[in-house]
């Protein structure tokens, strides 16, 4: 009865006030500012009263973009724009009548906190990529690469350019010196860029523009103004040399016998980053033996449905420009380049005989890496990665003395080339991609692909003033390997090849190649008016194989979608705007099987005080699962409801939070979940922020795949009750002395813990009653000694399988404590203090004292670095 009042309020908010949501409708002259080349040269210390600024006009006029478009901002903003040979320079004055309530917050670079103006320099002028400079009212500098025309923002991007900002009595100013040597631009005689300057007042939660946007335009850089004046531009081709220098101390707990753990290490590295311009808008990144001692630890996170789990890359070298090599190809984040799968842990572990030991690497080396990439003036993007790990080696001690060592990982290519050209007047482009991963198998490493290969293309298509869309792709693989291979690769998970009701798929073991296919076309409505809508189909076939350097989480699989949404933009006296949002989408395997059936109902509400709310509901009636029994028989999930509230404050105060909950439920109460989150950001003062976001998520699982076995001339599949809490904390510490200097701890505790009873095992995998899916075990049947369970199903007293007892407490901590120092810009210092482990604690004990026995247990790992570099810079 829930769900009926839920709908009801939603459809009531879809007609409320909808006569006074009007469209702009009108297509807004593009502004030009017309820059000068500057006579003197000014100081970049954020005062603008420097005579070196009276050579080039003012120019005002902004208009507010949120939380009122299209109206007066509350204060005015200014800027001027000049340039020499070699930089371009602005000045912007941000007015303010209070300038006491000026955020004046400090944060390491790209913090992005407090008062700040935003400069979008559209060089390439292609109307989808920008260089995006920012400025606060602190000093505070950060940067990014706006793709998508604005939808994706890339922070990694770390450019050298200067930058101050100083408070004032009309509000507050700031100087921006920017080299022509960090943007990409062609070799007209004039350039036009496309040109915007944004405005954040962070107290009023409102942004202006300089050239105005109208809420219901599809797309941002496409509709920024423009920068006229700049003449006989030389190309300012990047030459970036960075040299850098790791000490690293390890203090762990002393091994009794093992001679690779004796309670500490002292390393020593060096390694090379290059930045080479080889054309003005074409780029050669260089790496040599890359370190990244200094990356943030990944979040706890543990399986229980037997998939692989994604990461985010953290790695310097791979995020900057990683927008040109991605190639989503579907939903989620399937991906043709996963870049961590270069480094990665190695395949193998030692193969030990007892009493031996050994010093196994924890990542494969990176001999070298190099990446082309960059935009042409004629609408090209390119991007090529070449990298190559070496051969690893785990060094055994032996019994009697002597050390052998054995090969873990062998010598590994990986190629990928991405490209993308523009065309229609920047309203289409089509691309390609294909990947390349190479392995010197020299005999061995009969598990693993000899070779992996993938290829795809996509397209986009925008009309009518870029409101409505049409997108696609389309992608190929093949992998090749011995027998043993790639039998090994039918038998994933992913693939689930040897899934016993299955007709469509088989595993072949003769086979030394497997061939897929996978793809995405979607169109829709992006903007215009109130309405958003789109619709699709995306297919991934039960051959297809990307994990070799991409990721795929499953295949076999055909979805159909489709999502429409309704939004109210113009501020009333309640809420600054909402939208509502309704999703649908079905799901097939290659066999015609539909396994999932899902429809959605979401509302978002701003309201008029900078608070916000969402509200999710939605049904499943159809759910099954084809991986779901590790090749069993395709198995029916009960029928799911659930629904999420989350609510929050005003993000501008110095103090904020959010409140969360999720709660799904299904038929006769097979799988409950739910889940609690608080999060809080706390700046007490500007130099000092804080912030904290615990999750607690409770599971019970009537159906928890447990084992499987032989009994008699059948398969078993043991199921149980689980009974799964998991509870997580990130809390994060930021101290800056000022832009350059600052102090960041980084801990999270986490742990997941699962106990289990009333095991059971498969009847009938697709009844629809939990009753008739499976049987229960007798008390009989079942007993327990030395954690492991033993089964006598037929009850003649002989043991017809056991399998181990399935509880499990995982516990991890990860804490980081780093000083950064960026003595001159683009070199820096880190100091680093890495705090943690891992651990299997007793399921029995509370989840408190199991995170308490990992804080203060004696297998506590510490880790001190210091990382200096220096660029320079030609």
């Amino acid at each position: 009865m829930k769900f009926k009042y839920i709908i009801l309020f939603f459809c009531a908010l879809t007609s409320a006030k909808s006569m006074g949501q009007e469209s702009t409708g009108n297509k807004i002259p593009k502004r030009i500012y017309t820059t000068k080349k500057l006579k003197n040269t000014p100081v970049i210390d954020g005062d603008i009263s420097d005579v070196a600024w009276d050579v080039v006009e003012w120019s005002t006029d902004f208009t507010e973009k949120s939380p009122d478009e299209g109206t007066e901002p509350t204060h005015q903003t200014k800027f001027k724009v000049m340039y020499d040979a070699k930089f371009l320079y602005i000045a912007i004055r941000a007015l303010d009548e209070e300038p006491d309530l000026i955020q004046q917050r400090l944060s390491r670079r790209d913090g992005f906190a407090g008062d700040r103006v935003n400069v979008i320099i559209d060089s390439y002028h292609d109307k989808r990529t920008a260089f995006v400079f920012t400025t606060t009212a602190a000093g505070v500098k950060g940067e990014e690469i706006a793709t998508g025309n604005g939808d994706n923002w890339d922070a990694s991007w770390n450019p050298i350019w200067y930058t101050n900002a100083k408070v004032d009595a009309k509000g507050w100013t700031a100087e921006m010196k920017i080299p022509f040597s960090q943007l990409r631009f062609g070799n007209a005689k004039e350039q036009i860029w496309g040109f915007n300057v944004v405005r954040n007042i962070f107290r009023k939660n409102e942004r202006s523009l300089w050239q105005r946007i109208p809420n219901d335009q599809s797309g941002f850089i496409s509709e920024a103004g423009e920068l006229h004046g700049l003449i006989n531009l030389v190309s300012q081709k990047q030459l970036e040399i960075q040299p850098f220098t790791v000490l690293q101390y390890d203090n762990y707990p002393k091994e009794v016998g093992n001679p690779y753990r004796d309670g500490s290490d002292f390393k020593l590295n060096a390694g090379l980053d290059a930045k080479i311009g080889i054309t003005n808008d074409l780029t050669l990144d260089l790496t040599i033996n890359p370190d990244f001692g200094q990356v943030e630890a990944d979040p706890g996170a543990i399986a229980l449905d037997g998939f692989q789990i994604f990461f985010r890359e953290q790695r310097p070298f791979f995020v900057e420009n990683k927008n040109i090599f991605d190639f989503e190809f579907a939903n989620g984040r399937d991906n043709l380049f996963y870049s961590r799968r270069i480094g990665r842990n190695p395949h193998r572990s030692a193969s030990l005989q007892t009493g031996e030991f050994a010093n196994e690497p924890i990542n494969s080396t990176i001999l070298g890496a190099a990446k082309f990439s960059g935009k042409t003036q004629s609408g090209w993007s390119i991007g090529v990665l070449e990298s190559v790990t070496a051969n690893e080696y785990a060094e055994i001690h032996e019994v009697e003395g002597k050390t052998r060592e054995e090969i873990v990982e062998p010598l590994t290519n990986f190629f990928i080339a991405r490209a993308q050209k523009d065309f229609n007047k920047r309203n289409s482009f089509i691309g390609g991609i294909f990947t390349a991963t190479n392995r010197n198998l020299d005999g061995n490493f009969n598990e693993l692909h000899k070779a992996a290969y993938s290829g795809g293309l996509d397209f986009q298509h925008n009309w009518h003033n870029r409101d409505y869309f049409l997108d696609g792709n389309i992608i190929m693989s093949h992998v090749l390997g011995s027998k043993e291979a790639i039998t090994a690769t039918q038998e994933t998970l992913r693939h689930n090849f040897g899934r016993v009701d299955a007709s469509h798929v088989n595993i072949d073991p003769t086979r030394t190649s497997l061939t897929g296919t996978g793809g995405r076309i979607e169109a829709g409505k992006n903007g215009g008016g109130n309405w958003r809508y789109n619709g699709g189909f995306i297919w991934r076939s039960p051959e297809l194989e990307l994990n070799d350097v991409g990721f795929l989480r499953q295949t076999d699989e055909m979805i159909q979608f489709s999502n429409i949404r309704y939004l109210w933009q113009i501020p009333t006296k309640t809420y600054r705007d909402i939208q509502v949002r309704f999703n649908q989408f079905t799901t097939y395997d290659f066999e015609g099987n539909q396994n999932k059936s899902q429809i959605e109902l979401q509302g978002n509400v701003n309201w008029i005080n900078n608070w916000w709310t969402e509200l999710e509901t939605g049904y499943i009636p159809v759910v099954y699962g084809n991986a779901y029994l590790r090749g069993g028989p395709r198995w029916r999930f009960a029928d799911e409801k659930y629904i999420a509230l989350f609510f929050g404050s005003d993000r501008s105060k110095k103090m904020s939070f959010t409140l969360g909950y999720v709660n799904s439920t299904t038929d006769e109460s097979v799988n409950n979940f739910k889940r609690y989150v608080f999060r809080m950001n706390y700046q007490p003062f500007d130099a000092f922020s804080m912030s904290i976001n615990t999750e607690f998520e409770k599971a019970r699982n009537k159906t928890q795949y447990v084992a499987e076995s032989d009994f008699n001339t059948t398969k078993r599949y043991v199921l149980g009750e689980m009974d799964n809490q998991t509870l997580s904390t990130t809390l994060r510490l930021n101290y800056s002395l000022n832009p350059n200097f600052s102090i960041q701890f980084y801990g999270q505790p986490f742990i997941s813990r699962g106990r289990y009873s009333n095991f059971n095992y498969v009847n009938e995998p697709t009844a629809k009653s939990i009753n008739d899916r499976v049987s229960m075990y007798s008390s009989n049947q079942i007993s327990l000694e030395n954690d492991i369970y033993s089964i006598d199903e037929n009850l003649n007293s002989i043991t017809d399988y056991t399998f181990e007892k399935p509880d499990f407490s995982f516990v991890q901590l990860r804490t980081n404590l780093v000083a950064r120092w960026e003595y001159i810009p683009g070199s820096e210092l880190f100091f680093v203090w890495a705090r943690g482990g891992s651990t299997n604690d007793n399921p029995r004990h509370s989840l408190s004292r199991s995170l308490k026995n990992q804080i203060t247990n004696d297998k506590i790992e510490d880790t001190f670095l210091i990382k200096a570099t220096y660029r320079f810079v030609r």
